[in-house]
């Protein structure tokens, strides 16, 4: 690490160890290619600590059975971990666990409000706002339903910094508007929208609001209910939790109003062959037997992070990124997307003369792990001009001496290219 770097970083809050804190994940002592592994792809998913590895490997071995469904004690063990971890996470988002929807991710969520909420409500003539540096996750359900109603979907634009142009947002929320869709952090840019202005505005306009919280939850302190929108999604193995977990939080009037995007068992109070009634919410949403072992797990990763403390979390992070961000500055002919005021410590960068996929191949030889292509986003891509971008995206696990090796395998793979 350089004085000059030193020097601009503020140091950690208390008394969070990031040495110890970083042995807690097993994945990272591996190596990879014949070098230890520099992990740089966070953004993507999140590395799991061990006793986030632990507990759903406990709950398998002396725990296993299906929840809400059995009286025998390993029935009642599953159901009460399982909505503990409901529990931890409202907590965790400062909502109630009624309000929260357990599912399989980001993309499970919105389409529960695309086609739960939107679709049956939705008509020729209305609009539907978008940003143009959504993920396709909140462009894709979006568009599927304009097709089926009618409706339309319309882009709210971005400054060449990659921050979103509130100005043009503000004017976009025409009369026709009913729904705007936006994330609370850039997957590519690492801009942090500020939602809360925002849903702000559209709630003085009656328009609902859909935040896409996957890259905020895992980096900062997220308060849904300081936030004020409709419905936050969000996925859980980008925060240290296990695959094909995360939620839909909604206000529980838009709970209680939407039909049920998924049927079978557990969503139900009765069934006869004249008809269903249905549960609660927000159980009417989860028909099936869940990802049990994966919530419990997630509830392991909430805790895991609480203890740290998502404000140390957030420090140690910035850290980094002003790290990383003042070693790319030096490198001749490197382009950063996105300088946004506030940012998370996301970099899409690109070397002049290099493709992405093979700065990113060569660097997997040297052992560092970043993301190349388009990131899921290809109108925002578009809005730069470029087909693919090389992403390397930091989590509190990660150290300055690595940011220093990937800078040095990045050049090493430059002269390489050249």
């Amino acid at each position: 690490m350089t004085d000059t770097a030193a020097n601009h970083r503020k140091p950690s809050l208390p008394p969070a160890d990031w040495t110890a804190i970083r042995a807690d994940f097993p994945l990272l002592t591996r190596q990879v290619q014949g070098k230890p592994l520099i992990y740089l792809d966070s953004a993507n998913t999140g590395q799991k600590p061990a006793v986030v590895i632990e507990t759903v490997d406990d709950f398998y071995r002396a725990h296993n059975a299906n929840v809400s469904r059995a009286v025998h004690t390993l029935g009642t063990e599953a159901t009460e971990a399982y909505e503990g971890a409901r529990r931890k996470l409202a907590q965790f988002l400062n909502v109630r666990g009624d309000d929260l929807v357990l599912c399989s991710g980001t993309t499970f969520a919105i389409n529960l409000v695309a086609y739960s909420w939107a679709l049956p409500r939705l008509k020729p003539g209305d609009a539907i706002l978008v940003s143009r540096m959504e993920h396709h996750a909140n462009i894709v359900p979006w568009q599927l339903v304009a097709q089926r109603t009618g409706a339309i979907v319309r882009v709210a634009e971005i400054a060449p910094d990659g921050s979103l142009d509130l100005d043009a947002l503000r004017a976009a929320m025409t009369p026709d508007v009913k729904l705007l869709a936006v994330t609370h952090v850039s997957n590519v840019l690492g801009t942090v929208n500020p939602v809360r202005e925002i849903c702000r505005e559209a709630r003085k306009r009656g328009i609902v609001t859909v935040v896409d919280g996957s890259q905020a939850v895992p980096h900062r302190k997220v308060d849904i209910a300081a936030i004020g929108c409709d419905f936050y999604a969000l996925t859980g193995h980008k925060m240290c939790g296990p695959t094909g977990t995360g939620a839909l939080w909604a206000r529980r009037e838009h709970l209680q109003a939407m039909p049920p995007f998924v049927g079978g068992g557990e969503m139900i109070k009765e069934v006869s062959f004249d008809g269903t009634v249905f549960n609660d919410p927000p159980h009417k949403f989860e028909a099936g037997t869940p990802n049990i072992s994966g919530f419990i797990g997630l509830g392991a990763a909430v805790d895991y992070l609480d203890a740290i403390g998502m404000a140390h979390i957030e420090a140690r992070e910035t850290e980094l990124l002003a790290h990383a961000t003042e070693e790319l500055d030096r490198i001749d002919g490197l382009r950063i997307f996105g300088r946004a005021p506030e940012k998370a410590a996301v970099i899409s960068f690109l070397v002049e003369g290099a493709h992405a996929h093979d700065l990113a191949t060569l660097l997997d030889l040297e052992g560092v792990a970043i993301r190349s292509g388009q990131h899921c986003a290809h109108p925002l891509l578009q809005f730069f001009g470029v087909a693919a971008t090389c992403r390397m995206s930091l989590a509190f696990y990660n150290t300055h001496g690595e940011i220093e090796k990937f800078v040095a395998a990045l050049k090493k793979a430059r002269s390489l290219l050249a």
